[in-house]
């Protein structure tokens, strides 16, 4: 029931008289005259300021939190606390999505010869990098036909997904094909290290023949240390988080679209990322490049 009338109705018989008025119908004085006034600037900021964000999170498929829905208002002009924007997210009811933990695909041959551990957990980003380092893994999708494997290659500095590739197995082929589509997209004119876990597919023959035909300079972590290739299963409980469990898959031919769409169409373009100062990886990439010196012709 609205008693602001009655309200304006009985000040009148009190001769003006507010603080009586709202003690006898039990209102707030600070709500009456804030219905007098209308919302406050801040209030009207703030219907502003919640479209915005509620595009951000629908953009993002209701995956980012508000850390990157801060980092996106920011990117585009908008200067808030990211206080202001987790308060109005959890009136609004949005939330990001946090990764879970990842089933290991990987089995360890016992009999193959082990490359040295040249990356040793130092993930650090840096402008000169990109392209200098990079690591891999293998992760698995349930499907209604049966799994589809994913295997990827990720540029250290810059978190981007520089080739990957899924098969209905495991074998070799499968994160060979990821190395190889890695190194057609690239093109390195230097040396590269690679690093995976001690997964028989990656400590093969076939692998490193692979390899050394293209100037990739194997590395392997430690037996049983999640965090020896911490930077590729982070991407897979992203991936799994934000898009793979979050609907199951009838086919694999599904999966491979749904997958090819997420990984060229937002995480390396538009997905913003933590380590990168929330920038993109192509991004983070394209400011490494416009830094870098440049040769002056004589």
């Amino acid at each position: 029931m609205n008693v602001y009338p009655f309200i304006e109705a009985e000040k009148a018989r009190q001769d003006g008289n507010v603080k009586r008025a709202c003690e006898l119908l039990e209102v707030s004085r600070s709500a009456y005259y804030q219905h007098r006034t209308g919302p406050s600037r801040r209030e009207r900021d703030d219907v502003d300021l919640i479209a915005q964000i509620v595009d951000i999170h629908s953009v993002s498929a209701g995956t980012y939190g508000a850390p990157r829905v801060h980092a996106e208002l920011a990117a585009q002009g908008r200067r808030h606390s990211r206080k202001r924007v987790a308060r109005l997210m959890r009136g609004a009811g949005l939330c990001g999505r946090t990764p879970k933990r990842w089933r290991t695909t990987t089995v360890p041959d016992p009999t193959a010869a082990l490359a040295a551990d040249r990356i040793r957990r130092d993930f650090t980003t840096s402008a000169s990098e990109v392209d200098t380092r990079w690591c891999g893994d293998i992760t698995y999708i349930p499907t209604w036909e049966g799994w589809l494997y994913l295997a990827t290659v990720i540029d250290i500095a810059s978190r981007r997904v520089v080739g990957w590739a899924t098969a209905d197995h495991l074998r070799t082929d499968l994160p060979a094909q990821a190395l190889t589509n890695a190194i057609t997209t690239r093109r390195p004119t230097s040396e590269v290290i690679f690093h995976s876990d001690r997964g028989s597919q990656y400590t093969s023959a076939q692998y490193a023949r692979l390899a050394d035909r293209n100037q990739v300079l194997l590395s392997v972590g430690g037996r049983g240390q999640c965090w020896d290739n911490a930077v590729a299963e982070s991407f897979f409980a992203t991936i799994k988080t934000e898009l793979l469990d979050r609907r199951p898959w009838p086919t694999r031919a599904a999966a491979r679209t749904a997958i090819f769409e997420w990984i060229e169409g937002w995480y390396n373009t538009h997905r913003r990322h933590s380590t990168l100062d929330y920038l993109s990886p192509a991004e983070y990439e394209a400011t490494a490049y416009s830094r870098r010196p440049t040769s002056k012709v004589a």
